[in-house]
Protein backbone atom coordinates (compact mmCIF):
# COMPACT_ATOMS: atom_id res chain seq x y z
CA UNK A 1 0.00 0.00 0.00
CA UNK A 2 1.11 3.52 -0.75
CA UNK A 3 0.41 6.59 1.38
CA UNK A 4 0.87 9.90 -0.37
CA UNK A 5 -0.18 13.53 -0.13
CA UNK A 6 -3.66 13.98 -1.58
CA UNK A 7 -4.33 16.27 -4.50
CA UNK A 8 -7.60 17.95 -5.33
CA UNK A 9 -7.97 15.51 -8.23
CA UNK A 10 -8.34 12.74 -5.61
CA UNK A 11 -11.54 14.27 -4.31
CA UNK A 12 -13.88 12.00 -6.29
CA UNK A 13 -12.50 8.97 -4.46
CA UNK A 14 -12.39 10.83 -1.14
CA UNK A 15 -16.01 11.93 -1.63
CA UNK A 16 -17.13 8.34 -2.30
CA UNK A 17 -15.51 7.06 0.90
CA UNK A 18 -16.72 10.07 2.89
CA UNK A 19 -20.34 9.48 1.88
CA UNK A 20 -20.28 5.79 2.78
CA UNK A 21 -18.59 6.46 6.14
CA UNK A 22 -20.97 9.20 7.31
CA UNK A 23 -24.21 7.65 6.02
CA UNK A 24 -24.81 5.27 8.99
CA UNK A 25 -24.59 8.17 11.47
CA UNK A 26 -22.56 6.16 14.00
CA UNK A 27 -18.95 7.40 13.88
CA UNK A 28 -18.74 10.98 12.58
CA UNK A 29 -20.56 14.20 13.39
CA UNK A 30 -21.41 14.90 9.75
CA UNK A 31 -25.06 14.67 8.71
CA UNK A 32 -25.70 12.16 5.92
CA UNK A 33 -26.69 15.03 3.63
CA UNK A 34 -23.41 16.94 4.12
CA UNK A 35 -22.75 18.80 0.90
CA UNK A 36 -19.97 17.98 -1.49
CA UNK A 37 -18.61 21.52 -0.99
CA UNK A 38 -18.49 21.12 2.82
CA UNK A 39 -16.72 17.79 2.45
CA UNK A 40 -14.21 19.29 0.03
CA UNK A 41 -13.47 22.11 2.47
CA UNK A 42 -13.08 19.62 5.32
CA UNK A 43 -10.30 17.80 3.46
CA UNK A 44 -8.68 20.64 1.48
CA UNK A 45 -9.12 23.94 3.29
CA UNK A 46 -6.02 26.09 3.80
CA UNK A 47 -3.66 24.67 6.43
CA UNK A 48 -4.83 21.07 6.05
CA UNK A 49 -2.44 18.33 4.98
CA UNK A 50 -4.50 15.50 3.52
CA UNK A 51 -3.08 12.09 2.71
CA UNK A 52 -4.58 9.12 0.88
CA UNK A 53 -3.70 5.46 1.06
CA UNK A 54 -3.83 3.45 -2.14
CA UNK A 55 -4.06 -0.27 -2.73
CA UNK A 56 -3.61 -1.34 -6.35
CA UNK A 57 -3.86 2.32 -7.38
CA UNK A 58 -7.30 2.66 -5.74
CA UNK A 59 -7.79 5.09 -2.86
CA UNK A 60 -9.01 3.05 0.11
CA UNK A 61 -8.72 5.63 2.89
CA UNK A 62 -7.59 9.08 3.84
CA UNK A 63 -6.55 11.20 6.76
CA UNK A 64 -5.93 14.85 7.42
CA UNK A 65 -3.41 16.46 9.73
CA UNK A 66 -3.97 19.96 11.11
CA UNK A 67 -2.96 22.12 14.03
CA UNK A 68 -5.39 21.50 16.87
CA UNK A 69 -5.24 25.03 18.30
CA UNK A 70 -3.62 28.27 17.28
CA UNK A 71 -0.69 30.13 18.82
CA UNK A 72 0.14 28.76 22.29
CA UNK A 73 -1.54 25.43 21.52
CA UNK A 74 -0.03 25.04 18.07
CA UNK A 75 2.44 22.35 19.14
CA UNK A 76 -0.47 19.85 19.28
CA UNK A 77 -1.79 18.33 16.06
CA UNK A 78 -5.24 17.00 15.31
CA UNK A 79 -6.11 14.36 12.75
CA UNK A 80 -9.15 12.73 11.19
CA UNK A 81 -9.26 9.35 9.45
CA UNK A 82 -11.66 7.48 7.16
CA UNK A 83 -11.31 4.01 5.65
CA UNK A 84 -13.56 2.43 3.05
CA UNK A 85 -15.92 0.41 5.32
CA UNK A 86 -15.74 -2.58 2.96
CA UNK A 87 -12.00 -2.81 3.67
CA UNK A 88 -11.92 -2.34 7.43
CA UNK A 89 -9.89 -4.86 9.40
CA UNK A 90 -7.07 -5.02 6.83
CA UNK A 91 -4.65 -2.74 8.68
CA UNK A 92 -5.35 0.37 6.60
CA UNK A 93 -6.16 2.51 9.64
CA UNK A 94 -3.05 1.31 11.45
CA UNK A 95 -0.82 2.16 8.47
CA UNK A 96 -2.34 5.63 8.23
CA UNK A 97 -2.07 6.12 12.01
CA UNK A 98 1.62 5.25 12.01
CA UNK A 99 2.19 7.47 8.98
CA UNK A 100 0.32 10.32 10.67
CA UNK A 101 2.45 10.06 13.80
CA UNK A 102 5.62 10.32 11.69
CA UNK A 103 4.23 13.22 9.63
CA UNK A 104 3.25 15.04 12.82
CA UNK A 105 6.77 14.62 14.20
CA UNK A 106 8.29 15.83 10.90
CA UNK A 107 6.04 18.89 11.03
CA UNK A 108 7.33 19.71 14.52
CA UNK A 109 4.26 18.77 16.55
CA UNK A 110 4.87 17.47 20.06
CA UNK A 111 1.53 15.71 20.51
CA UNK A 112 -1.63 14.61 18.69
CA UNK A 113 -5.10 15.09 20.11
CA UNK A 114 -8.30 13.59 18.79
CA UNK A 115 -11.07 15.87 20.00
CA UNK A 116 -14.05 13.63 19.32
CA UNK A 117 -13.82 9.83 19.12
CA UNK A 118 -17.27 8.26 19.38
CA UNK A 119 -17.21 5.91 22.37
CA UNK A 120 -19.03 3.09 20.57
CA UNK A 121 -16.54 3.15 17.70
CA UNK A 122 -14.58 0.30 19.29
CA UNK A 123 -12.31 -0.37 16.28
CA UNK A 124 -11.08 3.25 16.36
CA UNK A 125 -10.70 3.40 20.16
CA UNK A 126 -8.81 0.09 20.18
CA UNK A 127 -6.53 1.15 17.32
CA UNK A 128 -5.65 4.48 18.88
CA UNK A 129 -4.91 2.84 22.22
CA UNK A 130 -2.62 0.31 20.49
CA UNK A 131 -0.80 3.25 18.88
CA UNK A 132 -0.18 4.87 22.25
CA UNK A 133 -3.15 7.22 22.60
CA UNK A 134 -4.90 7.55 25.95
CA UNK A 135 -8.45 8.58 26.69
CA UNK A 136 -7.94 11.81 28.61
CA UNK A 137 -11.53 12.93 28.75
CA UNK A 138 -15.10 11.87 28.22
CA UNK A 139 -17.68 14.19 26.73
CA UNK A 140 -20.98 12.91 28.17
CA UNK A 141 -23.71 12.41 25.58
CA UNK A 142 -21.88 14.61 23.09
CA UNK A 143 -22.72 12.48 20.03
CA UNK A 144 -26.19 11.85 18.67
CA UNK A 145 -25.87 8.27 17.41
CA UNK A 146 -28.40 7.41 14.71
CA UNK A 147 -29.51 4.22 16.52
CA UNK A 148 -28.42 4.62 20.16
CA UNK A 149 -29.31 8.25 20.78
CA UNK A 150 -27.01 10.45 22.84
CA UNK A 151 -23.74 8.71 23.70
CA UNK A 152 -20.31 9.72 24.96
CA UNK A 153 -17.35 10.85 22.90
CA UNK A 154 -13.72 10.65 23.98
CA UNK A 155 -10.81 13.03 23.79
CA UNK A 156 -7.70 10.96 23.06
CA UNK A 157 -4.11 12.18 23.32
CA UNK A 158 -0.58 11.04 22.60
CA UNK A 159 2.66 12.82 23.44
CA UNK A 160 5.10 12.27 20.57
CA UNK A 161 8.46 12.59 22.28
Amino acid sequence: MLIRRASKSDFESIWSIFQVVIEPGNTYVFAPDTSREDAFDYWFETGIKTFVIEDDEQIVGMYKLVTNQRDLGSHVANASFMVNPNLQGKGIGKLMGLHCIEEAKKAGYLAIQFNFVVSTNKPAVTLWEKLGFTIVGTLPKAFKHKELGYIDAYVMYRWLE
